[in-house]
C-alpha cells in the first residue's frame, strides 16, 4: 500500500506581508514543505495582483497542497478559489477579515477595498475542505460576521476565543495551536481521500 504524498502548506500572508515574529513564518520555519506567497513590490492593495501572486507559487508545487492564510490571505484564498480549478486539499483560514464593514483606522477604507476588488466577500462553498479559526476578540470582524462566512463556504468554525486579529500586536508570534488546526485538517482530508 502506498503512502499518501505529503502536501506542500503554501502560506498566504495578510496585507502585512511578512512579518519575522509572525505565527505564519514562525509555522513555516517548522515545516519541510513550505511554500510562501511573497511580498508584492507594488500594487500592495490589489486583490487581483495578490491573486495572481498566489497562482505563480501554486504552479511552481507539483502535488498536493494546503493552504494556511491569515487575515487579508483568507480573502486571497477565497477569491482565488472561486476562479481557480488548481485541486487543493485543504485550507487552514485564520481571522477573516470583514472588507464590508468600516475597518478600524490605520487600515484600508472601504472605499479604497472596493476599488482594488476586495469586496464583495465571496458567498460561494470552497472546492475543499476548510477550517475558519475565529477570534471573539477580532478589531476587524465580529464573530457572527466570520461565522457567516464560514457557513457559506462550508468550512468547519473553530472559535479560539479572546486573541485579538491574531497577530504580533494581538501578542501571536508563537501560535501552537496552528500546527494542530492544520493537523486536523490534514487527517481530516486524508479521511475525505480514502
Amino acid at each position: 500500500m502506498n503512502s499518501p504524498i505529503e502536501p506542500t502548506v503554501v502560506i498566504v500572508p495578510g496585507l502585512r506581508d511578512h512579518v519575522a515574529d509572525h505565527w505564519q513564518t514562525l509555522l513555516a520555519d517548522t515545516l519541510d514543505k513550505v511554500a510562501i506567497v511573497p511580498p508584492l513590490e507594488r500594487d500592495g492593495l490589489s486583490l487581483a495582483a495578490r491573486v495572481a501572486a498566489l497562482e505563480a507559487v501554486l504552479a511552481e508545487i507539483d502535488g498536493p497542497v494546503v493552504l494556511v492564510a491569515h487575515s487579508a490571505g483568507v480573502m486571497i484564498t477565497v477569491h482565488w478559489a472561486q476562479q481557480s480549478d488548481r485541486p487543493v486539499r485543504g485550507a487552514l483560514l485564520a481571522t477573516p477579515p470583514d472588507f464590508e464593514t468600516p475597518l478600524p483606522p490605520g487600515y484600508p477604507t472601504a472605499e479604497e477595498l472596493a476599488a482594488n476588488g476586495w469586496t464583495p466577500i465571496p458567498r460561494r462553498q470552497l472546492p475543499f475542505p476548510s477550517i475558519v479559526a475565529a477570534s471573539s476578540t477580532d478589531p476587524l470582524a465580529t464573530t457572527r460576521r466570520v461565522a457567516g462566512m464560514a457557513e457559506v463556504w462550508g468550512s468547519r468554525l473553530v472559535d479560539l476565543g479572546d486573541v485579538g486579529h491574531l497577530n504580533p500586536a494581538a501578542g501571536y508570534g508563537p501560535w501552537p495551536r496552528a500546527k494542530e488546526l492544520l493537523d486536523d485538517l490534514l487527517d481530516l482530508t486524508g479521511e475525505l481521500a480514502r
